[in-house]
C-alpha cells in the first residue's frame, strides 16, 4: 500500500502547488492579469480560496483558511472590503490571527501594503455574532488583494460549511479537512458541478480533500429562492450533543432577549384584554388584539428572532423590532385567554431552516401562531402595515418554520402551506386611431397577496415611480386621472383606474398592426436564459384574468386575428388560454393564466423555459388592420 499512498500524495501536493501558493508569494503574473478566463466582464476573481481543517479531542476544529484575489477594474473595488463573521462563544467559533495586504506592480516590482491590525474594527452582526471589517490599504484597479485567518471552535467535529461559490467567480476553491469518521459525522452535499479532486486518503486519519475548478458567480434569478440552498457547498451535521432542534430551543426559551420576555407585564394590558372578552368569537377577539398590536407597536425596520430591549421598553416606547413586537402580541394573545404559539422563519431570499441542519445561522423572524381547530391556525406578524391576520404574510408562505409552543417545549419543523389563488382583473377599453394611437381607460383589480404588494410597492417610491413601472419602460405611453380605491378595506380587492393614451400601433398607412397586451403586468418574459442554475418560487399562486375592447377606426376593416389558442404544462401546473374575436364590428380580447403551483426546480427549467418562451409569442402577436379600398 505504501507506494500507492506514495502516489496518491505526490498527485495530491502536485495539484495543490499547481493551484496555490504561501501567503506573500505573489506572482507577476497574477499582477499582470487583465481579466477573468472563464466568466467574461468579470470585475475581479478569487485566484485561490483554500482551507485546512484538523480537529483533535482537546482543541476541537481549527481551520487555516487563505484567499487571494484580483481586481480587475474600479468596479471590482467593492471586493477589498471582506467581512468574517465569528462567534462569541468559542465552542461556535471564533476567529483570531488575521493577516492581510495589497499587492500592486511599480515599475515592474512587486510593492506590498501589509493591512495593520488596528485598522481592523468589529461590528456586530446579530446575537452572539461579531463581524471583523477588513479594508485594504493602496487597492486599485489592478492590485492583488489576499488574507488569511484562524477559524477556532472548542467543539471536536464541529467542522465549517464550505461555500465553493461566491459573489466573485472562483478559479479554484479546496476543502481539505482530516476525520475521524466522516461517516459518523454526515456529509451535505449541495453540488451539481464537478468536482476536481475528490476523496484522498492519508496516514492516520482518513482526510477528504474536495476542489473546485472555474466556479462562476452566483447571479440572481427571476424568482430566485433562497440564494444559500442554491450555492455549490458541501456542510457536515454537527454533533448531536450540542446541535439539535430540541437544544436549540431549550437555549431559546431560556434566552433573556427570547423566552424570558413571554411573561413579562405590560402597561395597560388588563383593559386590552377585557375589551377582548367582549368579543363573543375567538377569530373576532384575534382580530382585535392583532389589530390593536399593529396599530400601537411601530416597527422600527430591524428584524430579528430577538428583541433589544425587551417587549416592556418597548411597548412604553411604541416602537421595537419585529421580535418585540410579535412577542407582545404572543403575550396579549395568550394573557386573553386564548392558546398561541411561536414560529421562527428564515430569510426567503438568502437561506431557509432546514430540518437536517439545527442551529441558530437561519433563524431569521419570529412569528406567531394561533390555532383555530385541530387541523387549521393562523399565521401573525404584526410588524407590517399590510399584514391581515387571517393570511399568513406573503414572505413566509411555502417556508419551512420552527415551532415552539412554550407550554411544554414542543418543537418542529413545519411548511406554511398555500392553497389559494389570487387573482389578478385587467380591462381595458380603447379606441385605435387611424394614426396608429390608442386611446382609452384601463381598470385594473388586484386581490389579497397581489395587492398588499401593489400597495407596498406604491408605498415605498410613491406615484410617479409606481405608474412608471405600470409603464414597463413605455417611453410613449401617457397615464393620466390614477385613483384607486379599496386599499383601506381588508375584504375588498384593490382596484384601480386611469386613463391612457399611447402610440402601441404601427401604420404604414394601408395596414394598422398592433399588440393587444397592455397593463397586464405581463410585458417582458422574466425567464430569457436558456440555462438556469436557481429553482424558481413564485410564492402564491396567481390567476390572471385579462380582457379588452377595442374599436376600430373609421375606414378599416380586421384583416388577421391571431387564433384561438390554449397552451399547457405537462402536469398542468401552469394554463394559459387565449380568446380574440369580432364582436359587432370591434375586437374583443381575452386572456386567461392559471398558476397551479408555485415552486419548480431547477430541473424542470427546460419545460418552464419552453411554456413561457411560447406563452409570450402568443401575449405579443399582432393583429392587423386593413383600410377599406373604396370602389
Amino acid at each position: 500500500m505504501k507506494p500507492l499512498y506514495f502516489i496518491l500524495l505526490l498527485c495530491f501536493v502536485t495539484i495543490c502547488k499547481a493551484q496555490t501558493t504561501p501567503f506573500g508569494e505573489v506572482d507577476v503574473a497574477d499582477l499582470q492579469l487583465s481579466g477573468c478566463s472563464f466568466e467574461k466582464n468579470a470585475d475581479a476573481e478569487i485566484l485561490f480560496d483554500v482551507a485546512k481543517v484538523t480537529s483533535n479531542d482537546w482543541t476541537g476544529v481549527t481551520m487555516v483558511r487563505h484567499q487571494r484575489i484580483k481586481i480587475f477594474n474600479e468596479r471590482g473595488l467593492s471586493a477589498a472590503t471582506i467581512k468574517l463573521n465569528y462567534f462569541t462563544d468559542v465552542a461556535l467559533g471564533i476567529v483570531k490571527d488575521i493577516e492581510a495586504a495589497t499587492y500592486n506592480l511599480v515599475d515592474g516590482k512587486i510593492e506590498k501594503t501589509v493591512l495593520d491590525r488596528k485598522q481592523i474594527y468589529q461590528q456586530k452582526v446579530s446575537k452572539g455574532v461579531r463581524q471583523y471589517v477588513l479594508v485594504f490599504p493602496g487597492v486599485k484597479a489592478g492590485s492583488v488583494i489576499e488574507y488569511k485567518f484562524k477559524w477556532l471552535s472548542s467543539i471536536q467535529h464541529n467542522y465549517p460549511v464550505w461555500k465553493f461559490q461566491n459573489k466573485l467567480p472562483t478559479k479554484y476553491s479546496e476543502y481539505d479537512a482530516a476525520f475521524k469518521s466522516l461517516r459518523a459525522l454526515g456529509l451535505l452535499k449541495n453540488i451539481n458541478r464537478p468536482l476536481s479532486l475528490d476523496t484522498v486518503y492519508l496516514e492516520k486519519y482518513p482526510r477528504h480533500v474536495w476542489a473546485m475548478k472555474d466556479v462562476p458567480s452566483y447571479t440572481l434569478e427571476p424568482y430566485m429562492h433562497s440564494v444559500e440552498d442554491n450555492l455549490q457547498y458541501i456542510a457536515f451535521r454537527r454533533p448531536n450533543a450540542f446541535y439539535t432542534w430540541n437544544a436549540v430551543v431549550r437555549a431559546m426559551m431560556n434566552d433573556e432577549d427570547f423566552g424570558k420576555q413571554l411573561d413579562v407585564p405590560l402597561e395597560g394590558e388588563a383593559e386590552i384584554y377585557k375589551r377582548a372578552n367582549e368579543f363573543k368569537t375567538d377569530i373576532a377577539k384575534i382580530e382585535y388584539i392583532f389589530n390593536t398590536v399593529k396599530n400601537t407597536i411601530k416597527w422600527n425596520k430591524s428584524t430579528s428572532w430577538y428583541t433589544d430591549e425587551g417587549i416592556k421598553k418597548a411597548w412604553l416606547k411604541k416602537t421595537g423590532n419585529s421580535a418585540e413586537v410579535n412577542l407582545i402580541l404572543y403575550h396579549l394573545l395568550k394573557g386573553g385567554g386564548l392558546s398561541p404559539t411561536l414560529a421562527i422563519a428564515g430569510d426567503r431570499e438568502i437561506a431557509e431552516i432546514r430540518l437536517d441542519d439545527p442551529g441558530y445561522d437561519r433563524l431569521e423572524k419570529t412569528l406567531v401562531q394561533v390555532p383555530l381547530d385541530s387541523t387549521q391556525f393562523l399565521t401573525l406578524d404584526a410588524s407590517q402595515k399590510y399584514n391581515r391576520y387571517n393570511f399568513t404574510p406573503i414572505e413566509f408562505l411555502e417556508q419551512n418554520m420552527l415551532t415552539i409552543n412554550p407550554k411544554n417545549g414542543f418543537n418542529d419543523i413545519v411548511k406554511l402551506r398555500n392553497q389559494y389563488q389570487w387573482l389578478e382583473v385587467t380591462f381595458v377599453d380603447a379606441a385605435i386611431k387611424d394614426d396608429g394611437k390608442l386611446i382609452g381607460t384601463t381598470q385594473l383589480s388586484s386581490s389579497f397577496y397581489r395587492k398588499v404588494n401593489k400597495m407596498e410597492q406604491y408605498d415605498r417610491g410613491g406615484e410617479k415611480e409606481y405608474l412608471d413601472d405600470l409603464k414597463a419602460g413605455n417611453t410613449k405611453l401617457s397615464i393620466t386621472d390614477y385613483k384607486r380605491y379599496g386599499m383601506d378595506v381588508d375584504t375588498l380587492p384593490l382596484r384601480e383606474e386611469f386613463k391612457f393614451d399611447v402610440e402601441a400601433a404601427v401604420t404604414d398607412g394601408d395596414y394598422i398592426y398592433f399588440n393587444p397586451n397592455s397593463f397586464t403586468g405581463l410585458a417582458l418574459n422574466p425567464f430569457l436564459n436558456e440555462v438556469r442554475v436557481s429553482d424558481i418560487d413564485f410564492i402564491y399562486l396567481n390567476r390572471y384574468n385579462i380582457s379588452g375592447h377595442y374599436k376600430l377606426p373609421g375606414g378599416f376593416k380586421i384583416d388577421a386575428l391571431p387564433k384561438q389558442f390554449t397552451l399547457a404544462m405537462a402536469d398542468n401546473s401552469i394554463i394559459f388560454k387565449r380568446l380574440i374575436g369580432e364582436m359587432n364590428g370591434d375586437i374583443a380580447v381575452h386572456y386567461l393564466i392559471n398558476f397551479n403551483k408555485t415552486k419548480f426546480s431547477h430541473d424542470e427549467y427546460e419545460a418552464l423555459y419552453s411554456f413561457y418562451k411560447k406563452m409570450f409569442e402568443l401575449l405579443n402577436e399582432q393583429i392587423v388592420l386593413k383600410k377599406v379600398t373604396k370602389t
